[in-house]
């Protein structure tokens, strides 16, 4: 599988949602046969839902989609670290890969306290081994270009 094709894709769908005025995150399921299966940025606007994060908001669509069975064997790309929210979405649904850019760590240092991230820096791969099940995790990838994203955009928030 390319990993970077599709983290790449995943960048431009959080691009995209910077576009529109949204924060700059985007995710993507891709199948066992390497297709992209769905695409979702991040939803917090235009109702300023706080939970709206692009992988919380994919992982509904995905396990109301496919049963566990399927999604065992797919994989969620995403611009940025799944947070612990959005970690316990993937548990949850059965995904069983994650392939991401940005880490929460880095995320957290470029967005501070803004309000409208207060980042958690706690690694998805700890909130992965709570559980009873595996997530296999492979990042951060590709972080510097995964990071531009973020710095432009919280840069020219104020923060």
């Amino acid at each position: 599988m390319n990993h970077e094709h599709h983290l790449r894709r995943a960048f431009e769908v959080a691009r995209q949602a910077m576009e529109d005025g949204g924060h700059p995150f985007g995710a993507l399921l891709v199948g066992p046969d390497g297709q992209v299966l769905m695409e979702q940025k991040n939803a917090f606007l235009p109702d300023h839902d706080i939970t709206g994060h692009a992988e919380r908001v994919l992982m509904t669509r995905a396990s109301t989609t496919w049963g566990p069975e399927f999604l065992a064997d797919c994989t969620m790309y995403t611009s940025a670290e799944p947070c612990a929210m959005c970690a316990g979405a993937v548990y949850w649904t059965g995904v069983g890969r994650v392939v991401y850019g940005l880490s929460e760590k880095r995320l957290k240092a470029l967005t501070g306290d803004h309000p409208e991230n207060p980042t958690l820096d706690l690694p998805c791969r700890q909130v992965f081994d709570a559980g009873q099940r595996p997530v296999h995790v492979i990042g951060p990838l590709l972080e510097d270009e995964a990071a531009a994203l973020h710095q432009r955009f919280w840069a020219a928030t104020g923060h």
